[in-house]
């Protein structure tokens, strides 16, 4: 039993830190578009101008964007194929934790000032969760072809940690670009 409450909240920390880091995609696109012929790219400006988020953000997300569609062989043009739009949004979420029995440290209990286990304050954290989506417009058609979406709990330490959760994210997202026939 006591081995069992010595490894529990370090199980319970590893389980917090792996959820934190992932991100949850989903992506949608026009069945009738022929992805194979889209060759170049631009960013709408219009579009990404909409976002709200820091300047700063966006230069990161639309860096992590053209390094993906480069990677796959996209060339970026004044004359595209395809627009780039991105659209953000964020949301408090709130969790409570309701330990009810654990260690209650320091304090006077009904036999005087000392150590000891007793009933536990819930623990309330506060997190911010963040939502990506990255539009593919036809730029002849002006029509959306694809939509992808990452979603996932966003960090406020470094801006290391910052610009590569921001690539976490972009990448993850173009994974699921260009589309298969298996989706």
């Amino acid at each position: 039993m006591k081995k069992l409450l010595k490894t529990l909240p370090v199980l319970m920390l590893a389980l917090v830190i792996t959820s934190c880091s992932s991100v949850r995609v989903a992506a949608d696109y026009d069945k009738q578009a022929n992805f194979s012929e889209y060759k170049t790219f631009a960013f709408l400006k219009s579009g990404v101008d909409q976002a709200e988020i820091s300047d700063l953000d966006k230069r990161r997300i639309l860096r992590a964007i053209e390094t993906e569609l480069m990677a796959q062989g996209y060339t970026k043009s004044e004359n595209p194929d395809l627009l780039v739009s991105i659209f953000t949004k964020s949301q408090q979420r709130v969790d409570v934790y309701n330990n009810n029995w654990g260690f209650g440290g320091w304090g006077w209990g009904g036999f005087g000032p000392g150590w000891g286990w007793g009933w536990n304050q819930p623990n309330v954290s506060t997190t911010t969760e963040g939502t990506l989506y990255v539009d593919l417009i036809d730029a002849n058609k002006k029509e959306l072809v694809w939509q992808g979406m990452g979603s996932g709990v966003l960090t406020q330490r470094s801006i290391e940690k910052k610009e590569a959760r921001i690539n976490e994210f972009v990448s993850k997202i173009m994974e699921k670009y260009p589309p298969t026939l298996n989706e």
